[in-house]
């Protein structure tokens, strides 16, 4: 196989985790643009495209490793993934459960692990590294995007079988809600709909690893065939492909991705692939590489540890806080640093509060950009 270094795809990598970044980070979850918000159930944002995005990269970036653990046997492949797989996991863990404690009033009360959510973006990366892992070493291309496909198909049946009848798709009518309450206990479950149900959930982490595997084969696909005009001509048509066949698999399983269905695992895989084409367009044939590129690729130098470090930071800083003022019965309210820069900065600079909210997004990831590139500039790389 050719292992050329692609460019591109570092870029592709570190420029999804910046956006996880901003969308993960407004002033305000009540004033956001509506490219940056999720669809509220079926639909596909730009914002949903980032996860899944992510966890193509990841496909993507097992390509270059694959090989080695093939070459190494099995029983390194097996210690490999395994290690990976639970840290990952348990750093997801530890990113809910942190700071292990909150105030209760004006008192610090300890976070009790029965309210900890188990799963997560993190638990979900580390699951499906782990199952497309396992099938693509055992599998090889080949069986692996069959298997992919089976995985598809089989959810789509079980979705519509196993569903609230008329309504399998809806938030109540979605068999694995029931699944992943009986499993993991409404306690441990994400509560954000305004009902106990997990979007990384068990069941829909299912279809998820798919996107693993369809993004290892274009990995491998890319390195194959090397930097040439046909290769780029192959990707960006299988990508318009994908994207057709979602749309069309749209009409009987909706694209969402809080449910990740078939038909987004494809239309989400589809504009991916033509997002890479057009980045290895102008990074590997027109040479385009500047300040823009490399900002996103430092990014994907410590993916693991900016995108850790964006979600445990401010829980950390919210612990520091201060009476900001009294309300109108005299009792205190307070704040912390990144709440009080929101409120008293970015709010104010237009009277839309979209415009302050964005602002506050840019702020976080340009100071982890900042963040990045030293890291970078010092050779420091945080692996895992």
């Amino acid at each position: 196989m050719n292992q050329q270094r692609y460019y591109s795809l570092d870029v592709f990598r570190g420029a999804t985790v910046a956006l996880m970044i901003l969308v993960n980070n407004p002033g305000s979850w009540a004033h956001i643009y509506s490219p940056l918000g999720h669809a509220s159930w079926h639909g596909c944002t730009p914002t949903d495209l980032v996860f899944p995005f992510f966890l193509f990269a990841v496909g993507n970036a097992m390509s270059f490793v694959m090989p080695k653990l093939q070459n190494a046997g099995a029983a390194e492949f097996w210690s490999k993934i395994i290690k990976r797989t639970l840290l990952i996991f348990g750093i997801g863990l530890f990113l809910n459960w942190s700071p292990f404690v909150k105030f209760s009033g004006t008192e610090l009360v300890f976070k009790p692990w029965e309210m900890v959510r188990i799963l997560g973006v993190l638990q979900r990366i580390a699951l499906c590294y782990f199952f497309s892992s396992i099938i693509i070493y055992y599998g090889k291309s080949r069986i692996a995007l069959f298997i992919g496909m089976m995985i598809l198909v089989i959810y789509w049946v079980l979705s519509y079988a196993l569903g609230a009848a008329g309504h399998p798709f809806s938030l109540s009518g979605y068999f694995g809600n029931s699944i992943d309450q009986a499993i993991l206990g409404v306690t441990h479950i994400y509560k954000g709909e305004g009902v106990p149900f997990d979007p990384e959930g068990l069941t829909s982490t299912l279809p998820a690893i798919v996107q693993v595997i369809l993004g290892f084969l274009v990995g491998e696909y890319i390195q194959l065939k090397g930097k040439n005009y046909e290769m780029l001509a192959q990707l960006l048509l299988t990508g318009v492909v994908l994207i057709f066949v979602g749309y069309i698999w749209d009409f009987s399983f909706p694209i969402n991705k809080k449910i990740w269905t078939s038909s987004y695992v494809l239309y989400t895989s589809g504009l991916a692939m033509v997002s890479l084409g057009m980045l290895i367009y102008l990074l590997e044939f027109q040479n385009t590489k500047g300040k823009w590129s490399h900002f996103f690729d430092v990014f994907g130098k410590n993916p693991l540890f900016v995108f850790v470090l964006s979600g445990f930071l401010p829980r950390v800083l919210a612990l520091l806080r201060w009476v900001d003022h009294r309300d109108e019965k005299g009792e205190p309210v307070y704040t912390s640093a990144l709440p009080w820069f929101y409120e008293h900065v970015c709010k104010n600079i237009n009277t839309d509060l979209r415009v302050g909210s964005f602002v506050y997004a840019l702020s976080i990831i340009a100071f982890f950009g900042i963040l990045a590139h030293y890291l970078d500039k010092k050779k420091i790389y945080i692996k895992v």
